[in-house]
């Protein structure tokens, strides 16, 4: 039942391009959307009032799927709505923040003002994860799947499905784990 429940909720990642022509980043939109669903944020005003934000910061390498994957979608109630952020001051109204890999040179700066706060930080920047960011997304195999860093997920009071970290490619616990 496990393992049927999971092959529903996480299908085999795709490769990066199909006979449907699905490209990386249209895997990796799905991806967004679907880690809301197995994240917890703690209750805090951000997230008890307003939409649930998905933002993106610096160049949208999306396109329209992520707007079409999220068009009409709730998360805990909430409409989901993605929005393009230009600043990291702008980042504390975000429940995911998507932090392009053109913002590579200021990530500790993103990553510093998001610091302890309820944000779930995903990029497929290099090291994203080893630098301090949550979710990294990486190709293995031609295929899109992601790596998790538990240190900051603990630090900001998220609280991550083990559902997810099952389908991880490697999930870092702490200094020096993996």
């Amino acid at each position: 039942m496990v393992a049927a429940l999971s092959c529903t909720v996480w299908p085999a990642p795709q490769p990066v391009t199909t006979a449907q022509e699905f490209s990386q980043y249209d895997v990796e939109a799905a991806y967004l959307f679907n880690f809301a669903k197995f994240v917890t944020w703690p209750a805090t005003p951000l997230t008890q009032n307003g939409a649930f934000n998905i933002c993106v910061f610096g160049d949208d390498p999306f396109g329209p799927s992520l707007d079409r994957i999220i068009s009409g979608e709730k998360i805990d109630g909430k409409t989901v709505v993605d929005k393009k952020i230009s600043s990291p001051e702008e980042a504390p109204a975000c429940s995911i923040l998507y932090i392009s890999s053109s913002e590579a040179s200021r990530l500790h700066r993103v990553l510093s003002v998001v610091k302890d706060a309820p944000i779930l930080t995903v990029s497929d920047i290099s090291d994203f994860t080893e630098r301090g960011g949550i979710i990294q997304f990486v190709l293995r195999d031609n295929r899109v799947r992601f790596e998790v860093n538990l240190v900051p997920v603990q630090r900001d009071r998220l609280t991550l499905s083990s559902e997810l970290l099952k389908v991880a490619v490697s999930v870092k616990r702490g200094e020096g784990s993996r």
